[in-house]
């Protein structure tokens, strides 16, 4: 019209420019960077695997392995003769990112096994973790230039954002690990003085009652008690003060409500209350927990993973027709381009591993899956199940990720939808026996460490696009990580599960066991040992197998009589051996949800009055606005577990609020950085002195040490105390900056 200015066009966005720009070329993909990533792979995967079958989750591991790779290549530059690059310090991360995603769906999903009485076996925990990490990998090298480049400052990849930025200005020169190394080495020292010399106690406690006579006098059946552990202080500075206290508020309701409520009303019984096998007056508190807090636990858990399916569906939805649509875009681009003249070079910082290396290996893969039927029990509808659900939630976690961050991606929510769809699936193909248990099983994992890894994978990549990383050297490097960490972690399962299990004699079952002829003979470990070398039959009863005879491992005789039960130590309930010697045990909460659903569907077997109770709970705690999930994780797991949480959460409201002045710290602020090694060197002295108690002599003289060198202060609950209060001050003080503050970049 005239007199009016036409309508300028929206100005496009500029192009991204990366740090190094595509047309510089320096050291990226060496075997040194590859290797260093490999290594810390390993060592924050197997930190990552006793935390989440310790309390059902992980931290990130990519900006704690940034850290150390600037640093270590630092002090160690005369070796190599040279600084490593920007992109050699990318490709240590990348490699070594993988190995906590892996841990996560190994932890979350295998222990399952023992839970039903079945075995862990090496080459099926391997297998799982290879097969599903590489399959997460390559299903996610497709969406990149969907997600990461065309999305580019819509999805923000928040970790993979900041791991840069730890690049970028390590780079520079203002990056340094020694808090991380100090958290590391005070967490490893602590605690393996602690649990493995047991120089003080690991879990001090207190009950709230005292019985004198027949008359009980105090709150009788609540127990105030602290895994005094470094990492778990670490976990609740690094999750924050809001979610620390909602789980340490579900383990209150378990300790000081259901538990004191169960023995109140249920001490005048006379006779056992199912599924519980003994009288409830003769129950310990912990013993009350096994037997009926745990189902209430378990019924919160499903529920609120459940609503955070629900709540996350449109985000999943969204993602997918995204995801779709610029996969559509992306092919149609090629097609139109088919009878151009020839392209340009591709520049490095988009040269992605070749389809053709996609497809095969993808195929490769899911013939493995097929090949290894007496491993996962699976068929073409599993693998197809495996196929469909793996690329969608493939495509939905990396999409997740990019808006809100791989530590608040619901991976566990998207098992928990393939388990119900796989089990509604079987339950209208008739398929309900122990086999088709095992395949759901199987799918839920590979598909679990599939999402979890393509969800990590993404955000690497989004980290090379800002540095100027080259895709294919970095999916390379990833590759690389999954393989080797996914070989150690399967190790480290079992060495956890060993070093923990109890053999006892106490209160069996009085029923005979019938013996097929061809069960392997075991000897008795632990403390029976030295009295006992007999060899038992070793016999495994399944969910249902045999009336009066929970699920698990048994040692029988030859007229097939119990002499004893192996309870494992991942998801086992005896927490001392029969001398009265403590045992770290492994609750694996995730690991309960899985089982539950599967039993819940395909069995029907379950205590379902208990499980709708805390199905209740976490559906009155979504109304009244409070996240059900964390809180039902608190129910489930011991008081003793979150209240070390809870109390590194308390740090950090105090480092936010007084010392820091308000300010809430970043992903690289030095209590989040201590806390970082706090839990990597707490955990990786849980998995060494749990490798160390597999032997029978080194496991005894480690016992035997806190009382010959402090005598009763080695079994005092107030002295427990002291270590931990001081390890706590020391992280108020790094938070807070008043001590190893950080020398301002040049």
């Amino acid at each position: 019209m005239a007199g009016q200015s036409p309508v300028a066009p929206a100005a496009e966005p500029p192009a991204h420019k990366p740090y190094v720009p595509a047309e510089t070329v320096m050291p990226e993909f060496t075997w040194s960077a590859v290797l260093v990533g490999a290594i810390l792979g390993i060592v924050f995967g197997m930190s990552s695997l006793y935390l989440v079958l310790k309390v059902g989750m992980t931290v990130s591991a990519s900006i704690p392995i940034a850290v150390l790779s600037i640093t270590l290549f630092r002090v160690f530059s005369p070796l190599f003769g040279r600084n490593a690059t920007i992109l050699e310090n990318n490709i240590v991360q990348t490699t070594g990112s993988a190995g906590e995603s892996i841990a996560f769906g190994v932890g979350v999903t295998v222990p399952v096994l023992l839970m039903w009485g079945y075995g862990l076996e090496y080459m099926r925990v391997a297998l799982v973790a290879v097969l599903g990490g590489l399959l997460g990998i390559l299903m996610m090298i497709p969406l990149r230039r969907a997600f990461i480049v065309k999305q580019h400052g819509k999805l923000i990849y928040p970790e993979g954002t900041a791991c840069a930025d730890v690049l970028i200005v390590g780079e520079k020169g203002g990056t340094s690990a020694v808090k991380v190394f100090v958290g590391f080495t005070l967490a490893f020292v602590y605690y393996f003085l602690n649990v493995g010399l047991k120089l003080w106690k690991d879990i001090p406690e207190w009950p709230l009652w005292k019985q004198i006579g027949d008359k009980a006098v105090g709150f009788k059946g609540a127990v105030l008690s602290g895994e005094i552990a470094p990492h778990l202080l670490g976990v609740g500075y690094v999750i924050g003060t809001r979610i620390s206290c909602i789980m340490v508020g579900g383990g209150v309701v378990a300790a000081f409500v259901l538990t004191p409520a169960i023995v109140f009303f249920g001490q005048g019984l006379s006779a056992p209350l199912f599924p519980g096998l003994k009288l409830i007056r003769d129950m310990t508190p912990d013993e009350i927990r096994q037997a009926y807090v745990l189902y209430i636990g378990a019924g919160a858990v499903a529920t609120g993973g459940i609503i955070s399916m629900l709540r996350a569906m449109p985000m999943i939805v969204s993602s997918v027709r995204s995801g779709l649509r610029d996969l559509a875009v992306k092919g149609a681009e090629r097609s139109g381009s088919a009878g151009a003249a020839p392209s340009r070079a591709v520049p490095r910082t988009e040269r992605d591993l070749s389809m053709k290396v996609v497809l095969l290996g993808s195929l490769a893969i899911v013939v493995a899956i097929l090949a290894a039927r007496s491993t996962f029990h699976m068929n073409i509808v599993g693998a197809l199940c495996i196929v469909v659900f793996g690329f969608l939630f493939v495509t939905v976690s990396s999409r997740l990720t990019g808006e809100i961050g791989s530590s608040s991606n619901p991976i566990s929510g998207m098992t928990v939808a393939t388990l119900l769809m796989t089990c509604l699936i079987f339950l209208v193909l008739g398929w309900t026996t122990a086999e088709h248990k095992l395949t759901a099983l199987s799918i839920a994992a590979i598909v679990c460490i599939a999402a979890s890894n393509g969800g990590t994978t993404s955000q690497d990549l989004k980290t090379g696009f800002l540095v100027g990383g080259t895709p294919r050297a970095m999916q390379l490097a990833i590759l690389v990580g999954a393989l080797t960490s996914a070989l150690v972690i399967g190790v480290t399962l079992l060495w956890l599960n060993e070093g923990a299990t109890v053999y006892s004699n106490k209160d069996l079952p009085a029923v005979t066991l019938p013996l097929k002829g061809n069960e392997p003979k075991e000897s008795v470990r632990g403390p029976h040992a030295k009295d006992d070398t007999d060899k038992y039959y070793a016999v495994r009863v399944r969910v249902g197998d045999v009336a009066g005879v929970p699920a698990g491992k048994y040692l029988v005789d030859q007229a097939g009589q119990i002499r004893y039960l192996v309870d494992p130590g991942v998801s086992g309930k005896l927490r001392k051996q029969d001398d009265g010697t403590p045992v770290t045990k492994y609750a694996a909460p995730q690991t309960a949800l899985m089982s539950f659903i599967i039993d819940g569907i395909l069995s029907r077997q379950m205590p379902w009055s208990l499980v709708l109770l805390g199905v209740a709970i976490a559906l009155a705690l979504e109304l009244a606005g409070i996240p059900a999930l964390p809180f039902a994780v608190g129910v489930y797991l011991p008081l003793s577990a979150s209240s070390p949480i809870f109390i590194g959460g308390g740090v950090r409201w105090i480092v936010d609020k007084w010392l820091r002045r308000g300010q809430p710290e970043s992903e690289m602020s030095p209590g989040v950085l201590l806390s970082s090694g706090l839990i990597a060197g707490g955990t990786i002295a849980g998995v060494v002195a749990a490798l160390l108690g597999l032997n029978e002599r080194m496991a005894k003289a480690m016992v035997n040490t806190g009382p010959a060198w402090l005598r009763a202060h080695a079994d005092s609950d107030g002295f427990a105390m002291l270590p931990f209060a001081l390890l706590a001050v020391f992280l108020i003080l790094v938070g807070g900056e008043r001590l190893l503050r950080s020398k301002p970049a040049a």
